[in-house]
């Protein structure tokens, strides 16, 4: 199977506010907009896509279950965490897990979009001396 596309689908009654923090925050670009469903896209390359949909409309995927913000992380990865999160929380980003660094090599901060999905905006950082032989790493994660 060779892909063309991979995004998550979020269901949620908060389109517009999805859609607002994906665009103000992250400088997603909505590709598809419809009173049900908003398909957004990050700038460059490769690019990544997020879904939101209305659980009321009758394209949506089997169930209708609404996102209750129960275990999904979006995780984006940046270059300069530090500058990312001085940068948005300046600008009033609600921030639930300030600026901080792991010992298994990410220096992260943690927000919630309104959909509920919580958004881990990490740095790849050199992990503490031996944290990952300790956990059973066979091969750790590069810096």
């Amino acid at each position: 199977m060779r892909l063309a596309d991979f995004y998550p689908l979020v269901m949620t009654e908060n389109l517009a506010a999805a859609r607002d923090f994906y665009v103000r925050w992250f400088d997603f670009v909505p590709a598809f907009e419809a009173d049900w469903c908003v398909y957004l896209r990050s700038p460059g390359e490769p690019g990544f896509a997020l879904m939101f949909i209305h659980p009321d409309h009758p394209s949506r995927p089997p169930g209708r279950e609404v996102h209750s913000g129960e275990g999904l992380i979006l995780t984006m990865q940046v270059v300069d965490a530090a500058e990312a999160f001085s940068a948005m929380s300046a600008k009033g980003l609600p921030i639930l897990h300030g600026l901080a660094d792991e010992p298994w090599g990410q220096r992260r901060f943690l927000t919630r979009d309104p959909a509920g999905v919580w958004v881990d905006v990490v740095e790849q950082i050199a992990p503490a001396e031996g944290f990952w032989e300790r956990h059973g790493a066979i091969s750790p994660p590069a810096a």
